[in-house]
């Protein structure tokens, strides 16, 4: 299965995936998690964020989650994947998909940013970043949405756990 956590920069995806990594493993199943800024970096870094160049690491993204979840790895992607179309055609390649909405409000999302990304692009020295001059298209209908203002990461990867649980993806009791 691929989950798949979309949501604004600095929301709390990596984290989350991070801790839902471990407690997936702990259970023994093969597991991998797909950061969307390292597979931008290591995989697209001729890649701009026009919206074409997003949506050509969106796509990336979900045919390595494809293959990996093809061979019986759980996959958790963390990527901004900031328009619906191009998660919806990630959702269309990939078998057993659960689209996560990692809900956190831009003040808070800034607040977190320990890189300066959203400083940067508040005093014009970045374009096009998600929630301040790109728009974050939000998930429709997920299957999950976390709101990590009320939740720690660690009950957010929990409650993903729970729904893999519900849909008999991951048979067991939590820990």
């Amino acid at each position: 299965m691929t989950i798949w956590l979309t949501g604004l920069p600095c929301s709390g995806k990596s984290t989350i995936a991070e801790r839902l990594r471990l407690l997936v493993a702990t259970r023994g199943r093969r597991v991998e998690v797909l950061d969307g800024d390292v597979i931008r970096a290591e995989l697209s870094p001729e890649l701009g964020f026009a919206r074409a160049d997003r949506d050509t690491n969106v796509h990336r993204i979900a045919f390595l989650a494809q293959l990996l979840t093809k061979n019986g790895v759980i996959t958790i992607v963390a990527a901004v994947s900031p328009h619906a179309r191009a998660r919806e055609q990630a959702r269309e390649r990939i078998n057993d998909f659960i689209e996560v909405y990692v809900d956190c409000p831009l003040a808070e999302c800034e607040r977190r940013d320990v890189k300066g990304l959203y400083a940067r692009a508040r005093a014009g020295q970045l374009e096009a970043m998600t929630g301040v001059d790109d728009p974050y298209e939000v998930p429709e209908a997920p299957e999950l949405t976390l709101r990590t203002l009320e939740l720690s990461a660690e009950a957010c990867a929990r409650k993903v756990l729970e729904l893999l649980k519900e849909r008999g993806w991951l048979g067991g009791e939590a820990h």
